[in-house]
């Protein structure tokens, strides 16, 4: 069943328009992140919930998607109908290596929720900080870390066998997205 679900939740990057994910579903999505490990058990991270559709494109605009493709994600018409910020609060403890653990923790406990919900989504790490701050009008101690961006995918995802140790994810002339990943004998040491 897991293995399914880790099969299945994979990073889309075009949605079904019109298939809101209701800010209710985020909330349950943050819900489970409540009981995910924490370094320290200090629990720094906050989430900023964005399902308003000017704040949603606003936000979009500042993130950047599939960086090694030429073509712009997402396609016109087909963007995340909600995201999901992970901030850090530097008012609960500083920011250190060690917390962006958690920060994968919860990116990860998130998509695989989604997933298991049929949503979708991406997590994006290409955005500045300060922009989305101001954007999202977060508090001075609230530094965003991630942005999930979620929705119903409306693309199809391939995981396919690395070759020759090329990693490099790629699209054909049907816009099917291939993940080649890594053989298992590569990566026991």
């Amino acid at each position: 069943m897991l293995n399914e679900l880790v099969q299945k939740s994979r990073s889309y990057r075009s949605f079904k328009a019109g298939a809101i994910i209701p800010r209710e579903t985020l909330l349950e999505l943050v819900e489970l992140t409540r009981s995910c490990p924490a370094a320290m058990n200090l629990q720094p991270l906050k989430y900023r919930l964005v399902t308003d559709e000017k704040e949603r494109s606003a936000l979009l605009a500042l993130t950047r998607w599939a960086a090694a493709l030429s073509q712009k994600l997402p396609p016109e018409g087909h963007e995340p109908t909600g995201f999901i910020v992970i901030c850090h609060d530097t008012a609960i403890a500083s920011q250190k290596p060690i917390f962006s653990i958690d920060v994968g923790i919860a990116a990860q406990t998130i998509m695989l929720g989604a997933c298991e919900r049929g949503f979708g989504g991406c997590i994006i790490g290409s955005a500045k900080a300060e922009e989305v701050s101001s954007l999202l009008k977060l508090p001075e101690t609230v530094t965003p870390v991630l942005i999930l961006g979620l929705g119903v995918p409306d693309e199809r995802v391939v995981l396919t066998e690395a070759k020759d140790g090329e990693v490099k994810y790629y699209r054909d002339e049907n816009n099917t997205h291939f993940v080649p990943k890594r053989p298992l004998e590569e990566l026991i040491v």
